[in-house]
């Protein structure tokens, strides 16, 4: 193992003014790891969003009734706050591991060669979304779980969740100019798949908001919106985008498109008909939690795998910098 070179007063200094420009000038990591660090902060976006709806399908909202302590005197959950308590506080100390998933990916795309700062760029705006949902799950607390909190709550995770997927789909690519590989009617129809998509999800907010799932065990004030009414505009939303994605397939075979975008489209396809699947058992049997929170990842996958159709409709070539142009020898200007 070779010496570890010793830090001078001017490194010191150098690594405290800008700590990940001094790591990248001694540290590159494999292409490998850069795109693993995105994955793992996509994955914690997504089991941020699955812990969140289990605390309110447990009733553990107020599991810790302030903000940014657990309670008054006490930034961690106390034995008096039972089973509540730890659910909720586990939640928020998912928020850290989150922060520390997206840090890495932070790190690990600053230190790439050749740099790329367009996903150091996409790993910053993460960072800033988790910062700024942390402090409306606190708002949401404060409020006493006002369901139109919760709901944004849930919204801008589903923003982290976006950035997350288009981070893990850049790390896999170059930063060459994005070449289409399909024609624009297709890509419009994905653009419409994707608004379609981005509705569902804000309405399936609404019908949680106006549901029986408070996230609370006392009485906790919903929407006033008609939950029956909200569910079946929810649910024929999912049919236009299930319908939008059939159609997307059909067009995409038709036109011989490349594999890819055929894949993910007939991917997201099944997860949809599962997703409605779970949906519809839930409706019809009461809505059990765990049904509820399978609908929730569900959700989550759906978005994930709608953005991917969208960022396989393009191709982004690796880049490599011009070679210089070669100047002609003496002896051949002479010939000339």
């Amino acid at each position: 193992m070779g010496a570890v070179p010793n830090l001078t007063a001017r490194d010191a200094a150098e690594a405290a003014r800008n700590p990940l420009a001094f790591l990248a000038r001694r540290w590159t990591p494999k292409p490998e790891t850069v795109r693993r660090a995105a994955l793992l902060a996509l994955l914690m976006s997504v089991v941020i969003v699955v812990t969140g709806g289990a605390v309110r399908l447990t009733g553990s909202g107020l599991g810790c009734p302030t903000w940014p302590e657990c309670t008054d005197g006490s930034l961690t959950t106390t034995r008096e706050m039972g089973f509540h308590g730890v659910i909720e506080f586990g939640n928020r100390m998912l928020t850290y591991v989150l922060c520390a998933a997206v840090g890495w990916a932070i790190v690990t795309a600053r230190a790439a060669t050749p740099r790329r700062r367009s996903l150091t760029r996409l790993g910053w705006a993460q960072f800033w979304l988790v910062m700024g949902n942390a402090v409306l799950g606190g708002i949401v607390v404060l409020v006493g779980l006002n369901p139109y909190t919760v709901a944004a709550h849930f919204l801008l995770s589903s923003a982290l969740i976006a950035l997350a997927t288009v981070l893990w789909q850049r790390s896999k690519e170059g930063d060459g100019a994005p070449r289409p590989l399909v024609g624009h009617v297709v890509r419009q129809l994905v653009r419409v798949l994707v608004g379609a998509t981005a509705v569902l999800i804000a309405v399936g907010t609404l019908v949680t908001g106006a549901g029986p799932h408070a996230g609370d065990s006392s009485e906790v004030a919903r929407m006033g919106i008609d939950w029956e009414t909200i569910t079946r505009v929810h649910a024929a939303l999912a049919w236009i985008v299930v319908l939008l994605t059939v159609a997307l397939w059909c067009v995409l075979k038709a036109v011989d498109a490349p594999a890819g975008p055929r894949r993910k489209t007939g991917l997201l396809f099944l997860v949809l008909l599962a997703q409605g699947a779970i949906g519809y058992v839930q409706y019809f049997t009461d809505l059990p939690e765990v049904l509820v929170g399978a609908h929730m990842f569900g959700s989550t996958l759906v978005w994930i795998g709608t953005l991917r159709v969208l960022l396989s409709l393009r191709e982004r070539p690796l880049t490599s910098p011009a070679l210089p142009a070669r100047q002609p020898e003496a002896g051949a200007l002479a010939d000339a």
